[in-house]
């Protein structure tokens, strides 16, 4: 990720010629960064709780820095299990253990459904705005199918919607028991069906989340590009780079109002 630096910053906090190492820009960021205001905000939505299985319990600010890279459950648990800076980063050590892609799944699972992504990355957001740093080289849009490990089980039938078509099909009844998070939905992507949510993400070039808008899984991306932005505040002029799923003379009027030049 590369940053603007203004001269009210210190130039040890913010030389760019350091921003290409990474072990200097995760040291930078948690100088940079107040976390006190995160953890208020993750501790009225997740708790640190035991686990029966004998499994180590993580909290909630590591499993949100973690988080905050727009990857997959199971290719953010490869980065900290290959990347001894990030794994600094989030708080773990050398010999700690790494949360697995299910205890992800579960904290993104309890934080989406809450909304709670939202005022967090607006707050990471707001305190490098306060600092003078901008996102200068571009920005990337893209949506992912958050998955709740709290789905329906058995072979009942209840309403699918494929991706990014208003077609839907029937799979199963909509009377879920206690124990199925029931503000999920089913979605049929690339032949597979997935039961969750989905978070439409802004993030830099490096994969750093900029904002973030989760909404149930059947909602398509074509239809909240605006919204998705104002998550991220980006400025005037940067590339922005998306699939062809955002592709629409509306999408193309809004890029257009919003001075982003986009590419497909």
């Amino acid at each position: 990720m590369e940053l603007v630096q203004q001269p009210t910053l210190a130039d040890s906090i913010c030389d760019l010629r350091s921003r290409k190492i990474k072990r200097t820009f995760f040291v930078q960021i948690n100088t940079l960064i107040d976390w006190k205001p995160f953890v208020s905000i993750i501790k009225l939505h997740y708790t640190k709780g035991k686990i029966a299985t004998g499994k180590p319990s993580y909290n909630g600010l590591l499993l949100f820095k973690i988080t905050w890279y727009g990857l997959s459950d199971y290719e953010v648990e490869d980065r900290v299990n290959d990347s001894i800076s990030f794994s600094y980063f989030c708080g773990l050590r050398i010999d700690s253990v790494a949360p697995d892609h299910s205890t992800l799944s579960r904290f993104r699972s309890i934080m989406t459904k809450a909304k709670a992504y939202e005022p967090l990355f607006k707050e990471i957001n707001r305190q490098l705005e306060a600092h003078s740093i901008l996102v200068k080289t571009g920005a990337i849009i893209d949506a992912s199918v958050i998955d709740t490990p709290l789905k329906p089980k058995g072979k009942t039938k209840h309403e699918v919607t494929e991706d990014r078509k208003d077609i839907e099909e029937v799979r199963i009844e909509k009377s879920y028991p206690k124990s199925v998070d029931k503000d999920a939905v089913w979605l049929k992507k690339g032949g597979k069906f997935r039961f969750g949510y989905k978070k439409h993400h802004v993030t830099d070039q490096e994969g750093l989340v900029l904002g973030v808008l989760t909404t149930k899984a059947s909602t398509n991306e074509i239809a909240n590009l605006e919204d998705v932005l104002d998550t991220a505040d980006l400025p005037e002029g940067i590339p922005l780079k998306a699939d062809k799923g955002y592709q629409s003379k509306n999408n193309g009027k809004i890029l257009e109002k919003r001075k982003l030049k986009i590419t497909f």
